[in-house]
């Protein structure tokens, strides 16, 4: 993420000592490189390599070490680390398909709960990835317990944990902060498949077929009319950096508090490869008349278990103090576009 230059901010103090749990991933690699941007080395990577091309997004990053996340909690609840500044958890299943339930809630709950207890037993600060999938379906995107009901485990795996930490904020010792991400996009998300972001997988789809595909209407939606809380990565690590370096505590949405459609999304990529390729915008009507934006039948299989309306209320973040505007899609996906058409190269 060395292109996003925003992302650096004079660092609360040096040296610090961060564990980050996923950090090969996708959200925490960007993490591990924000703080590298600041000056931060001495840095713990936590994660699992059975999927080892995940190392691609750690090699222009520093740190001080790596585990594999099945050692770590015993050797960290252990002291081998000495002083710790921080833990950032980002570490999880994010497959919101995956139907093992046991090994979903083994891996997303009771790690996360192991962590947590030996975060609090050492009085080490915690910041923790939750998901807007503990709200389902909707309609209230609302940090409040009538609003969440989620549609599958992953989304009760991250409520699950968000409820245990509910209990325990009143009492802790250490600050505790949970983010509820919404449609994050953005570098370094490769490895995730087919469980990347919609913006990816657009933009490989461009450059493959010539054209972007999207969903029919379905209960109620016209055709890509489907709207999300479409988020940059370069948001999350602001946010998560910002609670870094104040302390603070509780459960908060992280979104950007605007839906957008997967319309406004594939136009965005589209004019973004055209852009590339010195070519001017188009509107979506006249993408969809090119047959460079089209839409195929609602899977059946997602019927049900779809959300086709996510809007995050951020008025809590707010409240706690984080004040910067959010990148909008035309902003966000474009400046991601532009990364990935870089290092395509």
């Amino acid at each position: 993420m060395g292109a996003f230059e925003t992302l650096a901010s004079p660092p609360a103090r040096l040296p610090m000592t961060i564990i980050v749990t996923g950090a090969a991933g996708f959200i925490g690699s960007n993490l591990v490189k924000a703080l590298n941007d600041r000056g931060v080395r001495d840095i713990v990577a936590v994660d699992d390599l059975t999927q080892a091309d995940k190392f691609r997004n750690l090699v222009d990053c520093e740190i001080d070490d790596y585990l594999d996340r099945a050692d770590f909690v015993a050797r960290f609840a252990a002291g081998v680390f000495g002083k710790v500044d921080a833990v950032l958890h980002q570490g999880a299943c994010s497959d919101t398909m995956e139907t093992d339930g046991r090994y979903m809630m083994d891996n997303n709950y009771r790690y996360s709960l192991a962590l947590l207890d030996a975060c609090s037993e050492r009085r080490v600060p915690f910041l923790y990835a939750s998901s807007a999938a503990t709200y389902g379906a909707g309609p209230r995107f609302v940090e409040e317990r009538g609003a969440e009901r989620p549609l599958n485990v992953y989304g009760y795996s991250k409520f699950l944990f968000d409820q245990v930490v509910r209990r325990r904020l009143p009492d802790a010792k250490q600050p505790i902060a949970g983010f509820r991400y919404f449609n994050v996009y953005g570098p370094r998300e490769s490895h995730k498949g087919r469980m990347a972001s919609v913006a990816f997988h657009n933009f490989n789809q461009f450059g493959v077929d010539g054209r972007v595909k999207l969903f029919e209407g379905w209960a109620g939606y016209g055709d890509g009319m489907q709207r999300r809380d479409f988020v940059s990565v370069e948001d999350v690590v602001r946010v998560n950096l910002h609670f870094l370096d104040r302390g603070t505590s509780g459960i908060y949405n992280l979104g950007t508090g605007r839906a957008q459609t997967f319309n406004d999304v594939a136009t965005a990529v589209v004019n973004s490869r055209r852009r590339h390729e010195g070519r001017p915008a188009l509107t979506l009507d006249r993408l969809v008349a090119d047959g460079l934006v089209e839409y195929v039948a609602f899977p059946e299989a997602l019927k049900g278990r779809y959300q086709s309306f996510t809007q995050a209320d951020v008025g809590l973040l707010r409240e706690a103090g984080y004040d910067a505007p959010f990148l909008t899609v035309e902003e966000g996906v474009s400046r991601y576009c532009d990364w990935l058409a870089a290092t395509a190269r």
